[in-house]
């Protein structure tokens, strides 16, 4: 194969991002009922289009490139870095008592949705906890939403917690880990429908990489370095 042919190669999966699979069953009744509304009157059909469009785009599963280095942490998540805070981990974490900073990362919509581990590691907790369907931009979704926890500890025993956190119009947290298993930073392991959050508590003394404000990427985005003696950064708007 030429050059010329690996490039278009290359651009043409760059457009056609792959589905994940959660979202085949929601691509087919959109698309069974905008055939539906077509029939009804033709117009309704092209809302039905975009609409199905719509939702092919939002379970996209681009690859991600995953830096990998000992003392690394990557977003678990596409979305915005919405808040860096002190405090105690969720008891089912069992990460003890003391404060971890938390990083909140909204993710709108719009945003890939497929959830990537943050560290390599094996599974220490899985804890599910049923909850209510806050905005998930509010500060009390951490504690009162629907949320999956996570707990992950490295090989030489660095722990970290995940949380996926069910948002105002998402009502289905898929994760697909089970307790005990390795995993390795930028797997995917799960994803959360329809607008979200996701909160990661680093582990004790770490020092966050990113400013709130800032847009994360999941899987790429360096969160925290364990081998950096760096600051906390601080970031203008422009």
């Amino acid at each position: 194969m030429s050059n010329q042919d690996n490039h278009l190669l290359e651009t043409i999966k760059s457009v056609f991002v792959p589905v994940h699979p959660a979202g085949w069953m929601f691509i087919v009744i959109f698309a069974a009922v905008s055939i539906i509304l077509t029939m009804i009157w033709s117009p309704f059909g092209w809302i039905g289009l975009i609409v199905t469009g719509w939702c092919v785009y939002f379970f996209r599963d681009p690859s991600r490139v995953t830096p990998m280095r000992e003392g690394l942490i990557v977003s678990p998540a596409d979305g915005l870095v919405q808040k860096i805070v002190k405090c105690v981990p969720p008891a089912e974490l069992e990460l003890g008592e003391s404060e971890r900073m938390r990083i909140s990362i909204f993710l709108n919509v719009f945003d890939v949705h497929v959830n990537r581990i943050p560290m390599e590691g094996s599974i220490g907790k899985l804890h599910y906890h049923p909850g209510k369907f806050f905005n998930a931009a509010l500060d009390k979704a951490s504690e009162e939403n629907e949320r999956q926890s996570i707990k992950i500890t490295s090989p030489d025993g660095v722990t970290l917690g995940v949380v996926q956190i069910a948002g105002l119009v998402a009502r289905r947290i898929l994760c697909d880990l089970k307790d005990g298993q390795s995993v390795k930073t930028g797997e995917r392991f799960g994803i959360i429908r329809f607008g979200s959050r996701v909160d990661v508590y680093l582990p004790p003394e770490a020092t966050p990489l990113v400013i709130e404000g800032q847009r994360s990427v999941g899987g790429e985005t360096v969160l925290c370095d364990l081998k950096s003696s760096e600051p906390h950064r601080v970031g203008t708007k422009h």
